[in-house]
Protein backbone atom coordinates (compact mmCIF):
# COMPACT_ATOMS: atom_id res chain seq x y z
CA UNK A 1 0.00 0.00 0.00
CA UNK A 2 3.10 2.41 0.65
CA UNK A 3 4.47 1.71 -2.87
CA UNK A 4 2.28 4.83 -4.53
CA UNK A 5 2.64 7.25 -1.60
CA UNK A 6 6.04 6.52 -1.53
CA UNK A 7 6.37 8.11 -5.41
CA UNK A 8 4.57 10.87 -5.33
CA UNK A 9 5.51 12.15 -1.94
CA UNK A 10 9.11 10.70 -1.60
CA UNK A 11 11.51 11.50 1.14
CA UNK A 12 11.87 14.97 2.48
CA UNK A 13 15.26 16.80 3.84
CA UNK A 14 15.22 19.44 6.04
CA UNK A 15 18.07 21.06 7.77
CA UNK A 16 20.48 17.54 7.70
CA UNK A 17 17.10 15.56 9.13
CA UNK A 18 15.42 13.34 6.77
CA UNK A 19 12.05 12.00 7.06
CA UNK A 20 10.45 9.09 5.56
CA UNK A 21 7.20 8.91 3.63
CA UNK A 22 4.44 8.87 6.12
CA UNK A 23 3.78 5.28 6.81
CA UNK A 24 7.17 3.97 6.24
CA UNK A 25 8.78 4.27 9.92
CA UNK A 26 5.31 2.21 11.19
CA UNK A 27 5.56 -0.03 8.20
CA UNK A 28 9.69 -0.58 8.68
CA UNK A 29 9.25 -1.83 12.43
CA UNK A 30 6.74 -4.24 11.80
CA UNK A 31 8.89 -5.67 8.77
CA UNK A 32 11.43 -5.48 11.74
CA UNK A 33 9.83 -7.32 14.58
CA UNK A 34 8.48 -9.80 12.13
CA UNK A 35 11.87 -11.23 12.07
CA UNK A 36 12.41 -10.40 8.00
CA UNK A 37 15.42 -8.70 8.31
CA UNK A 38 17.03 -11.77 9.44
CA UNK A 39 15.99 -14.82 7.09
CA UNK A 40 19.18 -15.61 5.68
CA UNK A 41 21.69 -14.31 8.85
CA UNK A 42 23.70 -16.38 10.67
CA UNK A 43 21.51 -17.57 14.19
CA UNK A 44 24.93 -16.73 16.27
CA UNK A 45 23.72 -13.07 15.64
CA UNK A 46 20.28 -13.64 15.91
CA UNK A 47 19.55 -14.40 12.55
CA UNK A 48 17.49 -17.53 11.27
CA UNK A 49 19.79 -19.21 9.25
CA UNK A 50 17.77 -19.98 5.83
CA UNK A 51 18.76 -20.83 2.88
CA UNK A 52 19.76 -18.05 0.36
CA UNK A 53 17.64 -20.18 -1.99
CA UNK A 54 14.62 -19.34 0.27
CA UNK A 55 15.20 -15.58 1.06
CA UNK A 56 15.68 -15.26 -2.84
CA UNK A 57 12.05 -16.29 -3.33
CA UNK A 58 11.08 -13.87 -0.40
CA UNK A 59 13.25 -10.99 -1.55
CA UNK A 60 11.37 -11.15 -4.90
CA UNK A 61 7.73 -10.63 -3.23
CA UNK A 62 9.43 -7.35 -0.80
CA UNK A 63 10.80 -5.76 -3.85
CA UNK A 64 7.70 -6.13 -6.20
CA UNK A 65 5.68 -4.52 -3.52
CA UNK A 66 7.67 -1.87 -3.12
CA UNK A 67 11.01 -1.51 -4.26
CA UNK A 68 12.18 1.94 -2.41
CA UNK A 69 11.02 0.33 0.84
CA UNK A 70 12.90 -2.98 0.08
CA UNK A 71 16.42 -0.78 -0.47
CA UNK A 72 17.03 -0.28 3.50
CA UNK A 73 17.59 -4.02 4.31
CA UNK A 74 18.83 -5.20 0.97
CA UNK A 75 22.05 -2.45 2.13
CA UNK A 76 22.16 -3.41 5.48
CA UNK A 77 22.50 -7.26 3.91
CA UNK A 78 25.36 -6.65 2.54
CA UNK A 79 26.88 -4.60 5.26
CA UNK A 80 25.66 -7.67 7.47
CA UNK A 81 27.93 -9.89 5.16
CA UNK A 82 31.15 -7.81 5.31
CA UNK A 83 31.45 -7.67 9.36
CA UNK A 84 30.47 -11.56 9.35
CA UNK A 85 33.33 -11.98 6.93
CA UNK A 86 35.83 -9.60 7.69
CA UNK A 87 34.70 -7.71 10.96
CA UNK A 88 36.70 -8.12 14.32
CA UNK A 89 34.80 -10.02 17.11
CA UNK A 90 34.49 -6.44 19.17
CA UNK A 91 33.17 -5.10 15.80
CA UNK A 92 30.21 -8.00 15.27
CA UNK A 93 29.56 -8.18 18.82
CA UNK A 94 28.74 -4.22 18.45
CA UNK A 95 26.84 -4.20 15.31
CA UNK A 96 25.33 -7.22 14.14
CA UNK A 97 22.67 -8.46 16.57
CA UNK A 98 20.86 -4.95 16.08
CA UNK A 99 21.61 -5.36 12.42
CA UNK A 100 20.22 -8.65 11.62
CA UNK A 101 17.01 -7.52 14.08
CA UNK A 102 16.79 -4.48 12.11
CA UNK A 103 17.21 -2.06 15.00
CA UNK A 104 19.81 -0.66 12.99
CA UNK A 105 20.34 -0.33 9.21
CA UNK A 106 23.58 -0.41 7.51
CA UNK A 107 24.98 1.33 4.32
CA UNK A 108 27.51 1.27 1.74
CA UNK A 109 29.77 4.57 0.86
CA UNK A 110 31.67 4.23 -2.24
CA UNK A 111 31.16 7.00 -4.15
CA UNK A 112 32.59 10.49 -4.44
CA UNK A 113 31.91 13.42 -6.53
CA UNK A 114 35.00 13.10 -8.45
CA UNK A 115 35.28 8.95 -8.22
CA UNK A 116 32.03 7.90 -9.75
CA UNK A 117 32.79 4.50 -10.68
CA UNK A 118 36.65 4.82 -10.44
CA UNK A 119 37.31 3.58 -6.96
CA UNK A 120 40.80 4.34 -7.66
CA UNK A 121 40.31 7.98 -7.34
CA UNK A 122 38.69 7.90 -3.62
CA UNK A 123 39.69 10.99 -1.38
CA UNK A 124 38.12 10.57 1.64
CA UNK A 125 40.81 9.96 4.18
CA UNK A 126 41.01 8.51 7.51
CA UNK A 127 43.78 9.51 10.08
CA UNK A 128 44.48 7.22 12.99
CA UNK A 129 44.30 8.07 16.73
CA UNK A 130 46.32 6.30 18.02
CA UNK A 131 43.94 4.40 20.46
CA UNK A 132 42.70 1.85 17.43
CA UNK A 133 40.13 4.38 16.43
CA UNK A 134 40.33 6.92 13.11
CA UNK A 135 39.09 10.21 12.40
CA UNK A 136 37.18 9.82 8.77
CA UNK A 137 37.70 13.53 6.71
CA UNK A 138 35.75 13.26 3.13
CA UNK A 139 31.93 13.42 1.29
CA UNK A 140 30.24 10.51 -0.16
CA UNK A 141 27.46 10.51 -2.78
CA UNK A 142 24.39 8.61 -3.69
CA UNK A 143 24.28 6.83 -0.50
CA UNK A 144 20.97 4.48 -0.53
CA UNK A 145 19.59 5.34 3.14
CA UNK A 146 22.08 7.30 4.25
CA UNK A 147 20.12 9.07 6.38
CA UNK A 148 16.39 8.28 7.32
CA UNK A 149 13.91 7.98 10.38
CA UNK A 150 13.34 4.41 10.66
CA UNK A 151 15.65 3.38 13.21
CA UNK A 152 18.16 5.01 16.23
CA UNK A 153 21.19 4.22 14.33
CA UNK A 154 22.70 4.17 10.87
CA UNK A 155 25.62 1.92 10.28
CA UNK A 156 27.93 3.26 7.33
CA UNK A 157 30.64 1.42 5.70
CA UNK A 158 33.43 3.82 4.52
CA UNK A 159 36.06 3.59 1.72
CA UNK A 160 38.88 5.98 3.35
CA UNK A 161 42.57 6.01 2.75
CA UNK A 162 44.99 6.16 5.52
CA UNK A 163 47.46 8.69 5.33
CA UNK A 164 50.50 6.09 4.17
CA UNK A 165 48.37 3.89 1.59
CA UNK A 166 49.65 3.45 -1.96
CA UNK A 167 48.01 5.42 -4.94
CA UNK A 168 45.10 3.28 -6.66
CA UNK A 169 42.65 0.57 -5.53
CA UNK A 170 45.26 -0.89 -3.32
CA UNK A 171 45.55 1.58 -1.00
CA UNK A 172 41.53 1.84 -0.02
CA UNK A 173 40.61 0.68 3.38
CA UNK A 174 37.06 -0.13 4.84
CA UNK A 175 36.03 1.64 8.19
CA UNK A 176 32.58 1.43 10.32
CA UNK A 177 31.59 4.76 10.91
CA UNK A 178 28.00 4.78 13.14
CA UNK A 179 25.80 7.60 12.94
CA UNK A 180 25.53 7.70 16.53
CA UNK A 181 29.03 6.26 18.83
CA UNK A 182 28.13 3.22 21.07
CA UNK A 183 28.19 3.82 25.19
CA UNK A 184 29.43 0.88 27.05
CA UNK A 185 26.51 -0.80 27.38
CA UNK A 186 26.24 -0.62 23.24
CA UNK A 187 23.13 1.63 23.21
CA UNK A 188 23.86 4.73 20.88
CA UNK A 189 25.43 7.49 22.45
CA UNK A 190 27.04 10.96 21.08
CA UNK A 191 26.00 12.09 17.63
CA UNK A 192 29.48 11.13 15.66
CA UNK A 193 30.55 13.45 12.69
CA UNK A 194 28.41 12.03 9.75
CA UNK A 195 25.87 14.11 8.73
CA UNK A 196 23.13 14.40 5.73
CA UNK A 197 24.01 17.58 3.55
CA UNK A 198 21.08 16.82 0.93
CA UNK A 199 19.16 14.07 -0.67
CA UNK A 200 18.83 13.46 -4.21
CA UNK A 201 15.81 14.47 -6.35
CA UNK A 202 15.44 11.12 -8.83
CA UNK A 203 13.66 9.84 -11.53
CA UNK A 204 12.09 6.83 -9.89
CA UNK A 205 12.57 5.21 -5.61
CA UNK A 206 11.22 8.82 -4.27
CA UNK A 207 11.14 6.58 -1.25
CA UNK A 208 14.45 5.44 -0.86
CA UNK A 209 16.65 8.75 0.50
CA UNK A 210 19.82 8.70 -1.80
CA UNK A 211 21.89 10.78 0.67
CA UNK A 212 25.21 12.88 0.17
CA UNK A 213 27.21 12.40 3.31
CA UNK A 214 29.21 14.84 4.94
CA UNK A 215 32.71 13.04 7.12
CA UNK A 216 34.59 15.06 9.54
CA UNK A 217 33.11 18.63 9.08
CA UNK A 218 33.24 19.19 12.59
CA UNK A 219 36.38 17.66 13.59
CA UNK A 220 36.27 14.40 12.08
CA UNK A 221 34.18 11.12 12.17
CA UNK A 222 35.27 8.12 14.26
CA UNK A 223 35.59 5.02 13.05
CA UNK A 224 37.62 1.76 13.37
CA UNK A 225 39.01 -0.37 10.59
CA UNK A 226 37.86 -3.50 9.31
CA UNK A 227 40.04 -6.09 8.86
CA UNK A 228 43.67 -5.22 7.60
CA UNK A 229 44.61 -2.44 6.11
CA UNK A 230 44.85 -1.33 1.93
CA UNK A 231 42.45 -4.14 1.53
CA UNK A 232 39.03 -2.53 2.06
CA UNK A 233 38.40 -2.98 -1.82
CA UNK A 234 38.61 -6.46 -1.42
CA UNK A 235 36.26 -6.10 1.65
CA UNK A 236 33.51 -4.06 0.03
CA UNK A 237 33.17 -6.78 -2.53
CA UNK A 238 31.87 -9.05 -0.29
CA UNK A 239 29.19 -6.66 -0.10
CA UNK A 240 29.10 -5.87 -3.34
CA UNK A 241 28.72 -9.01 -4.83
CA UNK A 242 25.86 -9.70 -2.44
CA UNK A 243 24.29 -6.51 -3.60
CA UNK A 244 24.71 -6.72 -7.11
CA UNK A 245 22.64 -10.35 -6.80
CA UNK A 246 19.85 -8.38 -4.90
CA UNK A 247 19.86 -5.57 -7.55
CA UNK A 248 19.19 -8.11 -10.20
CA UNK A 249 16.33 -9.28 -8.09
CA UNK A 250 15.41 -5.86 -8.19
CA UNK A 251 14.85 -5.48 -12.16
CA UNK A 252 12.89 -8.82 -11.55
CA UNK A 253 10.83 -7.79 -8.93
CA UNK A 254 9.98 -4.78 -10.83
CA UNK A 255 9.53 -6.87 -14.28
CA UNK A 256 7.07 -9.38 -12.04
CA UNK A 257 4.69 -6.19 -11.09
CA UNK A 258 4.69 -4.57 -14.27
CA UNK A 259 3.33 -7.93 -16.11
CA UNK A 260 0.60 -8.76 -13.41
CA UNK A 261 -0.66 -4.99 -14.12
CA UNK A 262 -0.38 -5.01 -17.91
CA UNK A 263 -2.19 -8.65 -17.58
CA UNK A 264 -4.75 -7.55 -15.56
CA UNK A 265 -5.49 -4.22 -18.31
CA UNK A 266 -5.11 -6.27 -21.13
CA UNK A 267 -8.41 -8.69 -19.79
CA UNK A 268 -10.19 -5.73 -18.96
CA UNK A 269 -9.91 -3.05 -21.39
CA UNK A 270 -12.06 -3.54 -24.42
CA UNK A 271 -11.15 -1.86 -27.29
CA UNK A 272 -11.48 -2.59 -31.14
CA UNK A 273 -12.56 -6.23 -32.75
CA UNK A 274 -10.50 -9.50 -32.80
CA UNK A 275 -8.39 -9.78 -36.45
CA UNK A 276 -10.18 -11.72 -38.91
CA UNK A 277 -13.87 -11.44 -37.36
CA UNK A 278 -15.78 -9.18 -39.71
CA UNK A 279 -18.51 -7.43 -37.60
CA UNK A 280 -17.72 -9.38 -34.27
CA UNK A 281 -18.21 -7.84 -30.91
CA UNK A 282 -15.76 -5.10 -28.94
CA UNK A 283 -12.92 -7.43 -27.24
CA UNK A 284 -10.62 -7.25 -24.47
CA UNK A 285 -7.32 -6.32 -25.74
CA UNK A 286 -5.98 -9.28 -24.79
CA UNK A 287 -7.61 -11.02 -27.58
CA UNK A 288 -4.97 -8.83 -29.96
CA UNK A 289 -2.10 -10.86 -31.51
CA UNK A 290 0.50 -7.96 -30.71
CA UNK A 291 -0.90 -7.43 -27.07
CA UNK A 292 -0.52 -11.72 -26.54
CA UNK A 293 3.07 -11.00 -28.39
CA UNK A 294 4.08 -8.03 -25.81
CA UNK A 295 2.55 -10.24 -22.64
CA UNK A 296 4.43 -13.50 -23.58
CA UNK A 297 7.53 -11.66 -24.44
CA UNK A 298 7.17 -9.90 -20.30
CA UNK A 299 6.33 -13.84 -19.11
CA UNK A 300 8.81 -15.62 -20.54
CA UNK A 301 11.48 -13.65 -19.74
CA UNK A 302 10.57 -13.31 -16.29
CA UNK A 303 10.16 -16.95 -15.86
CA UNK A 304 13.36 -17.86 -17.48
CA UNK A 305 15.59 -15.21 -14.87
CA UNK A 306 13.29 -16.25 -11.93
CA UNK A 307 14.56 -19.95 -12.44
CA UNK A 308 18.09 -18.97 -12.85
CA UNK A 309 18.02 -16.69 -10.19
CA UNK A 310 16.81 -19.69 -7.90
CA UNK A 311 19.70 -21.84 -9.60
CA UNK A 312 22.27 -19.46 -8.55
CA UNK A 313 21.35 -19.25 -4.85
CA UNK A 314 21.01 -22.48 -4.59
CA UNK A 315 24.30 -22.95 -6.03
CA UNK A 316 25.52 -20.08 -3.31
CA UNK A 317 23.86 -22.36 -0.37
CA UNK A 318 26.27 -25.20 -1.97
CA UNK A 319 29.05 -23.25 -2.04
CA UNK A 320 29.23 -22.64 1.12
CA UNK A 321 27.78 -25.95 2.92
CA UNK A 322 28.48 -28.45 0.57
CA UNK A 323 30.42 -31.15 2.93
CA UNK A 324 32.83 -31.88 -0.87
CA UNK A 325 35.47 -29.19 -1.01
CA UNK A 326 35.39 -29.57 -4.70
CA UNK A 327 31.85 -29.08 -5.25
CA UNK A 328 32.06 -25.94 -2.89
CA UNK A 329 34.44 -24.82 -5.27
CA UNK A 330 32.96 -25.92 -7.86
CA UNK A 331 29.39 -23.65 -6.88
CA UNK A 332 31.15 -20.86 -6.25
CA UNK A 333 32.89 -20.75 -9.55
CA UNK A 334 29.22 -20.49 -11.03
CA UNK A 335 28.04 -18.15 -8.74
CA UNK A 336 30.94 -16.06 -9.58
CA UNK A 337 30.04 -16.35 -13.35
CA UNK A 338 26.54 -15.52 -13.25
CA UNK A 339 26.59 -12.82 -10.76
CA UNK A 340 27.03 -10.31 -13.58
CA UNK A 341 24.61 -12.07 -15.79
CA UNK A 342 21.73 -11.94 -12.71
CA UNK A 343 22.56 -8.14 -12.38
CA UNK A 344 23.39 -6.77 -15.90
CA UNK A 345 20.95 -9.44 -17.76
CA UNK A 346 17.69 -9.15 -15.34
CA UNK A 347 18.29 -5.15 -14.85
CA UNK A 348 18.66 -4.49 -18.55
CA UNK A 349 15.80 -6.86 -19.17
CA UNK A 350 13.46 -5.22 -16.75
CA UNK A 351 13.72 -1.61 -18.23
CA UNK A 352 12.41 -3.03 -21.33
CA UNK A 353 9.57 -5.51 -19.62
CA UNK A 354 8.29 -2.14 -17.84
CA UNK A 355 8.47 -0.03 -20.63
CA UNK A 356 6.03 -2.81 -22.44
CA UNK A 357 4.11 -2.92 -19.49
CA UNK A 358 3.60 0.63 -20.36
CA UNK A 359 2.73 -0.22 -23.99
CA UNK A 360 0.31 -2.17 -23.29
CA UNK A 361 -1.43 0.40 -21.61
CA UNK A 362 -1.13 2.51 -24.61
CA UNK A 363 -2.06 6.40 -24.20
CA UNK A 364 -3.09 5.28 -20.35
CA UNK A 365 0.20 3.63 -19.37
CA UNK A 366 1.94 7.15 -19.60
CA UNK A 367 -0.66 8.93 -17.28
CA UNK A 368 1.18 8.29 -13.74
CA UNK A 369 -2.51 7.42 -12.03
CA UNK A 370 -2.44 4.60 -13.42
CA UNK A 371 0.59 3.18 -11.63
CA UNK A 372 2.46 1.71 -15.07
CA UNK A 373 4.68 4.44 -15.22
CA UNK A 374 6.26 4.08 -11.45
CA UNK A 375 8.02 0.81 -12.24
CA UNK A 376 9.47 1.88 -15.89
CA UNK A 377 11.12 4.85 -13.78
CA UNK A 378 12.02 2.92 -11.03
CA UNK A 379 13.22 0.17 -12.92
CA UNK A 380 16.16 2.52 -14.35
CA UNK A 381 18.41 2.77 -11.61
CA UNK A 382 18.94 -1.33 -11.49
CA UNK A 383 20.95 -1.52 -14.32
CA UNK A 384 23.46 1.62 -13.00
CA UNK A 385 23.37 0.54 -9.45
CA UNK A 386 26.29 -1.00 -7.84
CA UNK A 387 28.30 -1.16 -11.63
CA UNK A 388 26.81 -0.15 -14.35
CA UNK A 389 26.00 -2.89 -17.08
CA UNK A 390 29.43 -2.19 -18.49
CA UNK A 391 31.05 -2.84 -15.66
CA UNK A 392 29.15 -6.13 -14.74
CA UNK A 393 30.07 -7.29 -18.60
CA UNK A 394 34.05 -6.55 -18.45
CA UNK A 395 33.73 -8.23 -15.12
CA UNK A 396 32.11 -10.97 -17.04
CA UNK A 397 34.36 -11.15 -19.61
CA UNK A 398 37.74 -10.35 -17.94
CA UNK A 399 37.77 -11.88 -14.61
CA UNK A 400 35.11 -15.11 -14.91
CA UNK A 401 35.70 -16.07 -18.64
CA UNK A 402 39.32 -14.75 -20.15
CA UNK A 403 41.44 -14.94 -16.95
CA UNK A 404 40.00 -18.83 -16.63
CA UNK A 405 39.85 -19.88 -20.18
CA UNK A 406 36.36 -19.87 -20.36
CA UNK A 407 36.69 -23.17 -18.18
CA UNK A 408 33.31 -22.38 -16.08
CA UNK A 409 31.16 -21.13 -18.60
CA UNK A 410 32.62 -24.21 -21.05
CA UNK A 411 31.00 -26.41 -17.83
CA UNK A 412 28.28 -24.89 -18.48
CA UNK A 413 27.81 -25.18 -21.64
CA UNK A 414 28.44 -29.28 -21.15
CA UNK A 415 25.43 -29.43 -18.77
CA UNK A 416 23.48 -27.56 -21.19
CA UNK A 417 23.78 -30.19 -23.87
CA UNK A 418 23.14 -32.68 -21.29
CA UNK A 419 19.47 -32.11 -22.19
CA UNK A 420 19.56 -32.49 -25.54
CA UNK A 421 18.66 -35.92 -25.64
CA UNK A 422 15.57 -35.70 -23.05
CA UNK A 423 14.36 -32.77 -25.67
CA UNK A 424 14.78 -34.89 -28.88
CA UNK A 425 13.11 -37.61 -26.82
CA UNK A 426 9.86 -35.56 -26.33
CA UNK A 427 7.06 -35.82 -28.09
CA UNK A 428 5.35 -32.71 -27.93
CA UNK A 429 5.91 -30.58 -31.05
CA UNK A 430 6.82 -27.30 -28.93
CA UNK A 431 9.80 -29.34 -28.07
CA UNK A 432 11.28 -29.64 -31.44
CA UNK A 433 11.55 -25.52 -31.26
CA UNK A 434 12.95 -25.81 -27.66
CA UNK A 435 15.69 -27.69 -28.81
CA UNK A 436 17.01 -26.26 -32.39
CA UNK A 437 17.15 -22.93 -30.40
CA UNK A 438 18.85 -24.16 -27.12
CA UNK A 439 21.34 -25.84 -29.83
CA UNK A 440 21.98 -22.79 -31.48
CA UNK A 441 22.12 -20.92 -28.35
CA UNK A 442 24.64 -23.14 -27.15
CA UNK A 443 27.02 -22.79 -30.38
CA UNK A 444 26.80 -18.94 -29.98
CA UNK A 445 27.67 -18.83 -26.68
CA UNK A 446 30.58 -21.44 -27.59
CA UNK A 447 31.63 -18.90 -30.39
CA UNK A 448 31.66 -16.15 -28.58
CA UNK A 449 33.34 -17.45 -25.77
CA UNK A 450 36.43 -18.75 -28.01
CA UNK A 451 36.74 -15.31 -29.37
CA UNK A 452 36.77 -13.43 -25.98
CA UNK A 453 39.60 -15.83 -24.90
CA UNK A 454 41.64 -15.31 -28.29
CA UNK A 455 41.37 -11.58 -28.59
CA UNK A 456 40.85 -10.53 -25.03
CA UNK A 457 44.77 -10.73 -23.96
CA UNK A 458 46.45 -9.17 -27.07
CA UNK A 459 43.45 -6.64 -27.90
CA UNK A 460 41.23 -5.63 -24.85
CA UNK A 461 39.00 -3.04 -26.49
CA UNK A 462 37.80 -5.10 -29.16
CA UNK A 463 37.15 -8.05 -26.91
CA UNK A 464 35.26 -5.45 -24.39
CA UNK A 465 32.91 -4.05 -27.38
CA UNK A 466 31.13 -6.86 -27.04
CA UNK A 467 31.18 -7.56 -23.55
CA UNK A 468 27.86 -6.25 -22.92
CA UNK A 469 26.12 -8.04 -25.84
CA UNK A 470 27.93 -11.35 -24.44
CA UNK A 471 26.42 -10.98 -20.92
CA UNK A 472 23.01 -10.76 -23.13
CA UNK A 473 23.72 -13.50 -25.25
CA UNK A 474 24.70 -15.72 -21.94
CA UNK A 475 21.55 -14.57 -19.60
CA UNK A 476 19.69 -15.50 -22.29
CA UNK A 477 20.97 -18.61 -22.99
CA UNK A 478 21.44 -19.72 -19.29
CA UNK A 479 17.32 -18.35 -19.22
CA UNK A 480 16.79 -20.90 -22.11
CA UNK A 481 18.15 -23.59 -20.16
CA UNK A 482 15.99 -23.14 -17.41
CA UNK A 483 12.72 -23.08 -19.52
CA UNK A 484 13.89 -26.22 -21.68
CA UNK A 485 14.34 -27.93 -17.76
CA UNK A 486 11.13 -26.31 -16.94
CA UNK A 487 9.23 -27.55 -20.10
CA UNK A 488 10.85 -31.15 -19.80
CA UNK A 489 9.36 -31.22 -16.25
CA UNK A 490 5.91 -30.15 -17.20
CA UNK A 491 5.73 -32.67 -19.74
CA UNK A 492 7.01 -35.75 -16.82
CA UNK A 493 3.65 -33.94 -14.42
CA UNK A 494 1.36 -34.10 -17.94
CA UNK A 495 2.27 -37.46 -18.56
CA UNK A 496 2.04 -38.59 -14.87
CA UNK A 497 -1.50 -36.85 -14.56
CA UNK A 498 -0.03 -35.04 -11.44
CA UNK A 499 -0.37 -31.62 -10.17
CA UNK A 500 -2.43 -28.71 -12.45
CA UNK A 501 -2.47 -29.85 -15.85
CA UNK A 502 -3.44 -26.29 -16.83
CA UNK A 503 0.13 -24.67 -15.52
CA UNK A 504 1.79 -27.51 -16.72
CA UNK A 505 0.73 -26.60 -20.32
CA UNK A 506 1.08 -23.13 -20.12
CA UNK A 507 5.13 -23.63 -18.64
CA UNK A 508 5.49 -25.91 -22.19
CA UNK A 509 4.12 -22.89 -24.51
CA UNK A 510 5.85 -20.46 -22.84
CA UNK A 511 9.18 -22.08 -23.31
CA UNK A 512 8.37 -22.27 -26.71
CA UNK A 513 7.61 -18.70 -27.02
CA UNK A 514 10.88 -17.89 -25.08
CA UNK A 515 12.85 -20.14 -27.60
CA UNK A 516 11.54 -18.57 -30.42
CA UNK A 517 11.28 -15.03 -29.38
CA UNK A 518 13.78 -14.54 -27.34
CA UNK A 519 16.86 -17.65 -27.35
CA UNK A 520 16.33 -16.95 -31.37
CA UNK A 521 18.22 -13.81 -30.55
CA UNK A 522 21.71 -15.71 -29.95
CA UNK A 523 23.49 -16.26 -32.61
CA UNK A 524 22.78 -12.20 -33.92
CA UNK A 525 24.28 -11.43 -30.20
CA UNK A 526 27.53 -13.94 -31.03
CA UNK A 527 28.09 -12.00 -34.36
CA UNK A 528 28.28 -8.86 -32.90
CA UNK A 529 30.98 -10.41 -30.05
CA UNK A 530 33.03 -11.67 -32.66
CA UNK A 531 32.55 -8.83 -35.26
CA UNK A 532 31.91 -6.03 -33.71
CA UNK A 533 34.59 -4.24 -32.76
CA UNK A 534 35.46 -2.40 -36.11
CA UNK A 535 32.57 -0.55 -36.23
CA UNK A 536 32.72 0.77 -32.64
CA UNK A 537 36.11 1.69 -32.43
CA UNK A 538 37.12 3.26 -36.14
CA UNK A 539 35.56 6.08 -35.59
CA UNK A 540 38.03 9.67 -34.88
CA UNK A 541 36.09 10.93 -31.83
CA UNK A 542 35.98 14.43 -34.53
CA UNK A 543 33.52 12.03 -36.59
CA UNK A 544 30.97 11.17 -33.57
Amino acid sequence: PLNRVGDTQGARWNDGVVTTTPGWKDAYTQFAESGWTALACDPEYGGQGLPKLVATAVMEMWKSANMAFSLCPMLTSGAIEALMLRGSDAQKNAYLPKMVSGEWTGTMNLTEPAAGSDLAAVRTRAEPQGDGTYKIFGQKIFITYGEHDMTDNIIHLVLARLPDAPEGVKGISLFVVPKFLLNADGTPGERNDVHCVSIEHKLGIHGSPTAVLAFGDQGGAIGTLIGEPNRGLEYMFIMMNEARFAVGMEGLALSERAYQQALAYAKDRVQGTEAGVRGGPKVSIIRHADVRRMLMSMKSQIEAQRALAHVVAAAFDFAHKHPDADERARNQAFVDLMIPVVKGWFTESSIEITSTGVQVHGGMGFIEETGAAQHFRDARITAIYEGTTAIQANDLIGRKIAKEGGATVKALLADIRELDSQLAAATAPEFAAIRTALSAGVKAVDEAVAYIVATFGTDIKAASVGSVPFLKLLGIVAGGWQMARAALVSAQRLAEGQGDASFYQAKIVTARFYADHVLSQASGLAYTVVNGAAGALDLAEDQF
